[in-house]
């Protein structure tokens, strides 16, 4: 009897879900709860940013050191690697604005200049970018990377429009949404580069999200609505985790590649 070839004996699934509606929802709850956790974690528990980007940064090894040891994809893993991704990524643009100094400006630029290195190198070696392939660890690791980066620059972008140029919570959620919406309309309508619409969307998404978790959280002083961190991170995080556990309970392993 013929033996399996070492390629064949570790053939990997893809490693990450299609882009369906629950995707797109779960990411952007995600979003929001990286920015109210961050917040939550940091002043109403008063772990400072230093203490609550050294504990997410820790849960964030931990998380992805498990989902880089799996051989497929699994739903809990995933999410949770995306959630203290979210977290963490939000922290990074904290720990530059307010420990450093650094203008939200330069940190967008310097994100997005990071988050454009990371597609290059990762086209360079793979020769494409589609989130429908990540069947190697090589791929795989630009995948969070880029993960990683999209996180920091929204987060940036997001407080830069949203705070520095003064436009308000409100405001910046309507304008992130529509620029969501034309990318929708870019890809279904025009039918533009399905690979470029997705991250596109990606990176929009989380300025859009952060925007919506600070209008329900922040007092009304503020511009929010003032719901608080607790009641917005507890609602949207018990969302993602029921979201999550339909889909391990629907989940069918394709075949591998």
């Amino acid at each position: 009897m013929p033996q399996p070839s070492p390629a064949a004996s570790h053939a990997w699934l893809n490693k990450v879900p299609h882009a369906t509606v629950l995707f797109w929802i779960i990411k952007m709850m995600s979003t929001t709860v990286g920015e109210t956790g961050a917040d939550y974690l940091n002043a109403d528990l008063h772990f400072g940013l230093g203490g609550t980007t050294a504990l997410v940064g820790a849960l964030l090894a931990l998380s992805l050191w498990a989902q880089l040891r799996a051989s497929r994809y699994v739903p809990v893993l995933y999410w949770l690697v995306v959630v203290c991704v979210s977290v963490f990524g939000t922290l990074l643009t904290d720990n530059l604005t307010d420990q450093l100094g650094v203008p939200l400006a330069a940190s967008t630029g310097a994100f997005c200049a990071a988050l454009a290195a990371t597609f290059l190198l990762w086209y360079r070696s793979e020769r494409t970018l589609s989130i429908d392939s990540i069947v190697t660890p090589r791929r795989e690791w630009f995948y969070w990377a880029a993960i990683l980066f999209t996180f920091a620059l929204g987060t940036a972008a997001g407080d830069w429009v949203a705070e520095g140029m003064q436009l308000g919570y409100a405001h910046a959620a309507l304008l992130f949404g529509a620029l969501i919406a034309a990318t929708a309309a870019a890809r279904y309508l025009f039918q533009a580069n399905g690979v470029a619409c997705f991250w596109v969307a990606y990176v929009l998404t989380r300025p859009f999200g952060a925007a919506c978790g600070d209008l329900l959280s922040q007092p009304a002083g503020n511009g929010g609505l003032g719901y608080g961190t607790v009641a917005t991170s507890a609602l949207f995080l018990a969302t993602i985790v029921a979201l999550v556990a339909y889909l391990s309970a629907t989940h069918r392993p394709a075949a591998p590649r």
